[in-house]
């Protein structure tokens, strides 16, 4: 596999591996993954709603608990991408095909793959109600439904992707003309936006805008460009720790933030961003832009809005500390589409689903949950096309870091864990459902150092 074969070429990275593949059992990385062939059940011990990150490795660990024959997965996609590479995508360095597998791969095998759309939740009758009108009952239900990309909340998107110049990161669609609209940079405004709303991977829209300007630095065309980050935030990064280290490099590299703007419409046909000012109502202003990345208002999938399960606002309601839902003691939920007030990134999956399976054990042996997720979150901050600050927090936001190195400097060993052991660990350790976050690395570390 080309990724293992990245991480094996690098020393420093496969020096990690004994510490990073604790919990992980030899056999996983070798076992096939088959869908049960027999048709849908109508009604599952565990179902599981969504087949992204959260859902696969609940879906993992819920086989273990209960017995595959029990499980069932529904998500109507075919395939099953891994998100996080696609910065690297959109800026060149690696390849979309690698980012993604069949779904049918990654579920586990023996638990049932229903390929359909979730359409209404009823949890007040223990069932949920699928495409073509079928439905399927539970005894227990996972919500991890992700989160919705809202492009068309922007006027002028998405039929502006049709336009040179333009792409987005967050989307298999869009994710390639990134790439394309960099190569094709000659000279003007490098534009990178961030929109007004909870979005996944919040590092995320300033890591292509890194990897932009050291790519027009290393084919000569940085002297043209004028790089600028216009953010609906009042601050670069919501830890100060790591808000200090990435301001150094902006004012290193000279890219200029504009604070609380949002984009609002994009003139594609005119190579033209317009931006609305949060803090004063009316006004706007418009920049041309030679190359814009877009990342789009995101919200909870339409089926959230107005349901049982959800808060005012669309999210999974939960207890932030047991994941369980605050009404229905036998819902839970993990990852993008609760309201649990941390980052939504695949790191948080990873903290929060070693959490979510001693709480779901507890639930089904009558006991209450005792144990809690403290908010773990992580967000590698690509910089340079070499190197990365290493940013993980928890729920103060307070870091909350591995490795017994400060990680808000940038380094090579940061990137080339981005780059090439993640991958490895998302694949064969999280949705495997063995890797629950790296607190046992952690634990190693800091007890050695006492």
């Amino acid at each position: 596999m080309a990724t293992v074969g990245l991480m094996s070429s690098c020393a420093c990275a496969r020096s990690l591996v004994p510490l990073l593949r604790l919990g992980i059992p030899k056999t996983c990385l070798s076992q096939l993954h088959t869908t049960a062939a027999s048709p849908s059940k109508d009604y599952y011990e565990v179902l599981v709603l969504g087949g992204g990150s959260g859902g696969i490795t609940m879906s993992a660990r819920m086989k273990r608990k209960v017995g595959a024959d029990n499980v069932a997965v529904v998500e109507p996609q075919e395939k099953h991408y891994y998100q996080p590479l696609w910065t690297l995508v959109g800026a060149g360095a690696k390849q979309l095909a690698t980012s993604g597998r069949s779904t049918a791969s990654v579920i586990p095998s023996g638990v049932k793959w229903i390929q359909s759309k979730v359409e209404k939740l009823d949890p007040d009758n223990n069932c949920v109600y699928l495409g073509n009108n079928q439905k399927v009952s539970y005894k227990y239900l996972i919500v991890a439904l992700g989160l919705q990309l809202n492009f068309e909340k922007i006027k002028g998107l998405p039929e502006g992707f049709k336009f040179p110049k333009i792409g987005s990161n967050y989307s298999v669609h869009t994710v390639e003309k990134t790439w394309k609209a960099l190569q094709d940079f000659q000279e003007g405004n490098a534009i990178f936006t961030f929109p007004n709303t909870p979005v996944k991977c919040a590092g995320a829209p300033q890591k292509i805008m890194y990897l932009t300007e050291a790519y027009l630095r290393k084919t000569g065309k940085r002297s043209k460009a004028k790089i600028i980050f216009n953010t609906s935030l009042g601050v670069i990064f919501g830890v100060k720790k790591y808000a200090d280290a990435l301001l150094e490099i902006i004012k290193e590299r000279d890219i200029t933030v504009n604070y609380r703007w949002n984009l609002v419409e994009v003139r594609a046909d005119r190579q033209e961003a317009v931006f609305e000012n949060l803090d004063k109502a009316g006004e706007t202003q418009v920049y041309r832009y030679e190359m814009l990345h877009v990342t789009p208002p995101m919200g909870p999938p339409s089926v959230l809005l107005n349901s049982p399960v959800s808060d005012g606002a669309g999210w999974v309601d939960v207890n932030k500390e047991t994941l369980q839902h605050v009404k229905y003691p036998n819902v839970f939920g993990i990852g993008d589409c609760t309201n649990l007030p941390t980052s939504k990134t695949a790191a948080a999956i990873a903290g929060q689903c070693g959490v979510l399976d001693k709480t779901i054990s507890c639930i089904m042996k009558g006991k209450t949950p005792t144990k809690k997720y403290d908010g773990y979150t992580s967000c590698p901050l690509i910089t340079n096309y070499n190197r990365a600050i290493l940013a993980e927090f928890d729920y103060n936001a307070q870091p909350l870091e591995t490795f017994p190195f400060d990680q808000s400097k940038e380094r090579l060993i940061s990137f080339h864990l981005k780059a090439n052991m993640m991958p490895y660990l998302y694949w064969y350790g999280l949705l495997k459902g063995y890797w629950g976050g790296p607190g046992p690395v952690r634990k190693i570390f800091h007890l050695g150092l006492k």
